[in-house]
């Protein structure tokens, strides 16, 4: 074996070297430039991929290609002096003169050295696009590498105007670029002051993800891109360990409904202060052979050239479109082996300290403001990087040529311009008041509907476990299980649009990944909680798009939370939890549509109006089992219009009844009859969706909420006696909703009180002192206190 490669090595050295000799423009690239060099293997696999660009027709002669390619180091090497003058600098010379102590930042921060490994990665991204005449799509996991990206972005000036603006290539714009990074600014109104930030965010052109939660980007690349669409995906070999799920990727992928999707892990070997867990099981040897067992075909490249991720970029997408034809012609069967980059290299290359421990963050020994020898090392360093302006000039024009090609640039690139619209269904789903049924079959047949109204538009149901045993019995047997073998009489096809997986965090992603199409995604309510961490990221992402008057068009996601609390008394009390939609209504509500809906038809209004929104995330807790109709579909649809209706009614009102919950709906009821026993009129209003009477925490949320005019028709201060009973804990809906809170002396709140075990829905109802019986005692006890 040793001979075989010894002999392999030999060969690629030969031809490396007969290009050399053969073509000077070829041996004038492979120089290198600066700190980039070009190994013998890179220069016969860059030979090759000229060869092929010429031989389609892309360019005339392999020297067009060569200039292209050596423009590349350049544009690397200039954004690898700019993000290290992010971290440490105040000042951006073009001139490349020395920097003195004044012109070094009192407080440096960045992570540098995954900034500085991400630079010839996104470069190679934009010069693949530039050689293919195609305008890839991206996407990065690990979001704190954005200065990379911001200083690719700005040197291609292929920015958002506002960030067009405050950066233009210029001494001035690029010092400015620098002292923005990390400085806190903050405006008036609380927000960021400038349009920067420490990970990917909406003013990173082009950004699809922040990153902030390492491992999520590895569970939606598969599902993000279209046919036709071509994805390169930057993975952090330190989200590896951070979430499983991502060994999946060849599980999912088809070529009938899944476009070209290249993952690239950067393989620096360190996390903060210690090393991977993969490097702790045998380096990348390990990491290669458990990529093929699962499905993949490992290509190593050299992370340090971007000529190397290039020719990978190519390579794969290649190589994944070979696969695809295969199946077309039946040759192939499924799993479809992924190509995935590996891209190896040191952490923080290129600038001191690379490597090391320091090099995450901030690798300098000391603040160069403070230390001459810091100082002097930067100066060093930052040398070896600089690129005059005159040469940049040439190389940025050689690389940004989208017109001549017809093509949008990467700040529109599809991925980022979803916009999608559904047919409605023509067939309504109505049921009749008093009738008995299960919500999720409800949901279940009204899903079915808008699938069949919309046939072309790609569906993923994300769903942890049981989908059949959550009632969603009909959109299992329509839209299948995903598997890649599938059983006779079972559900389960090929080509599935239900993504079932033991895996909240994963199947989720593949909702959100999916944001060309239409998703749902159904779990048990105390497990949805699992799924926040990635649902959090997008809400806040799509959140600050709005703030930009860039509102996502994507599909709104309906998150079925079921199984529910007051449902899963046998389960014990791990089973029994109300958080996930508590913790939902602390985002802004009005991205994080937190619903309760009662019954079938109220149901069926919320994931109506779901989808014929966008940017936002449903979190629908739904009972499964057979519940009484309460709402007409009319009622429903206005239910879901004001997020609160008057049920019933009174002449005199002394008590109103604020349920939260279609158990809690139910207990009211009896409540009710209880009170009217009593002598004591009262009213029932539904709280379907408490954010909308919350105290609005800026101008989008006040545009959202209910009016003051509205609030006071559904809600009436006059009673002696609000009383909420809740699905979730009392102390927060009356914290969500404090405007309607009327004080301790005429207000009750009854829920969740952390109490379970192995109940029924009716014993948890009374554990948690939630009952009809002791909701009446506590009324009767304050009206009575309040009379003496």
């Amino acid at each position: 074996m040793y001979v075989i490669d010894q002999q392999n090595d030999h060969r690629i050295e030969q031809r490396a070297r007969m290009y050399r000799e053969t073509y000077p423009a070829f041996a004038h690239w492979a120089e290198g430039y600066g700190v980039i060099q070009h190994r013998d293997e890179t220069q016969v696999r860059v030979f090759d991929l000229c060869q092929q660009l010429v031989c389609e027709g892309r360019f005339k002669g392999i020297d067009e290609v060569l200039e292209i390619l050596s423009a590349a180091d350049r544009l690397t090497s200039a954004a690898m002096w700019l993000v290290v003058h992010m971290t440490y600098s105040t000042k951006v010379d073009f001139s490349g003169i020395a920097l003195d102590a004044e012109d070094f930042k009192s407080n440096p921060q960045g992570h540098t050295g995954g900034s500085l490994n991400m630079v010839p990665a996104y470069v190679a991204y934009m010069v693949a696009n530039r050689l293919a005449g195609i305008t890839r799509s991206w996407s990065m996991g690990q979001g704190h590498c954005v200065a990379a990206i911001d200083a690719v972005n700005v040197l291609l000036q292929n920015l958002y105007p506002e960030q067009a603006e405050r950066y233009p290539l210029s001494d001035v714009g690029l010092s400015q670029l620098a002292r923005d990074f990390y400085s806190y600014a903050i405006a008036d109104d609380g927000r960021p002051g400038v349009p920067l930030g420490s990970h990917v965010n909406p003013h990173t052109a082009g950004g699809l993800i922040e990153g902030g939660y390492l491992g999520f980007a590895e569970l939606q690349y598969v599902h993000m891109p279209l046919p036709g669409e071509r994805l390169v995906a930057f993975l952090s070999d330190g989200a590896f360990e951070e979430q499983r799920g991502s060994d999946w990727a060849s599980r999912w992928w088809r070529a009938d409904d899944c476009g070209l999707v290249t993952p690239v892990m950067i393989a620096n070997g360190r996390r903060i202060d210690q090393r991977s867990t993969m490097y702790q099981q045998g380096g990348l040897s390990w990491f290669y052979a458990h990529l093929e067992q699962n499905d993949f075909h490992p290509i190593a490249i050299d992370g340090r050239d971007p000529a190397e991720f290039i020719w990978g970029i190519f390579e794969a997408e290649s190589r994944l479109q070979a696969c695809s034809a295969h199946i077309h012609a039946g040759k192939m069967c499924y799993p479809v082996k992924l190509p995935y980059l590996i891209a190896e290299t040191e952490k923080g290359y290129g600038f001191y300290g690379a490597g090391t421990n320091a090099a995450h963050g901030t690798p300098l020994p000391r603040n160069p403001r403070d230390d001459e020898t810091s100082r002097q090392l930067f100066n060093d360093h930052a040398e070896q990087l600089f690129v005059s302006k005159t040469e940049l000039d040439d190389s940025i024009a050689r690389i940004s040529q989208h017109e001549s090609d017809n093509r949008v640039p990467e700040k529109h690139h599809a991925l980022c311009r979803r916009d999608v619209v559904l047919k409605t269904p023509t067939e309504a789903s109505q049921y009749e008041k008093g009738e008995k049924l299960s919500p999720m079959s409800a949901v279940d047949e009204r899903l079915c509907l808008w699938h069949l109204a919309n046939p072309d538009v790609r569906v993923r149901i994300g769903n942890p476990d049981e989908l059949r045993s959550n009632r969603m019995g009909k959109a299992l047997d329509l839209l299948k299980h995903r598997v890649l073998k599938p059983e006779d009489g079972v559900a389960e096809s090929i080509h599935g649009s239900v993504i079932t997986a033991l895996n909240e965090e994963a199947v989720v992603s593949a909702a959100l990944a999916n944001k060309a199409g239409m998703n749902l995604v159904v779990s048990y309510e105390a497990f949805a909680m699992k799924m926040v961490g990635a649902l959090r990221q997008e809400i806040i992402f799509a959140r600050h798009q709005k703030e930009l008057d860039r509102t996502p068009r994507w599909l709104s996601l309906p998150v079925i939370a079921t199984s529910h609390l007051w449902e899963n008394g046998k389960n014990e009390q791990s089973h029994q939890d109300s958080a996930f939609g508590e913790v939902l209504m602390g985002e802004m509500s009005d991205m994080a549509r937190v619903v309760y809906p009662a019954d079938a038809n109220s149901a069926v209004a919320c994931l109506d109006a779901c989808y014929q929104s966008h940017g936002q995330i449903w979190a629908m807790t739904i009972p499964k089992q057979e519940i009484t109709t309460t709402f007409s579909a009319e009622q429903a649809q206005e239910l879901v219009e004001q997020g609160a209706l008057i049920v019933e009614a009174d002449d005199t009102v002394d008590v109103e009844l604020v349920a939260a919950g279609a158990y809690q709906l139910r207990v009211c009821q009896e409540v009710r009859q209880a009170l009217r026993d009593n002598g004591i009129g009262s009213r029932i209003t539904y709280l379907l969706e408490p954010g909308r009477f919350r105290l609005p925490r800026d101008e989008h949320e006040q545009a959202f909420v209910s009016t003051p005019a509205e609030q006071s028709r559904l809600f009436d201060n006059a009673v002696r006696l609000r009383v909420f009973v809740s699905h979730l804990r009392p102390e927060i809906l009356l914290g969500i909703c404090r405007p309607l809170d009327l004080g301790h002396d005429r207000c009750l709140a009854f829920g969740y009180r952390n109490r379970g075990g192995t109940l029924d829905t009716q014993g948890l109802l009374e554990a948690n002192q939630c009952s009809d019986k002791f909701i009446v005692a506590e009324i009767l006890q304050r009206i009575s206190s309040g009379e003496d």
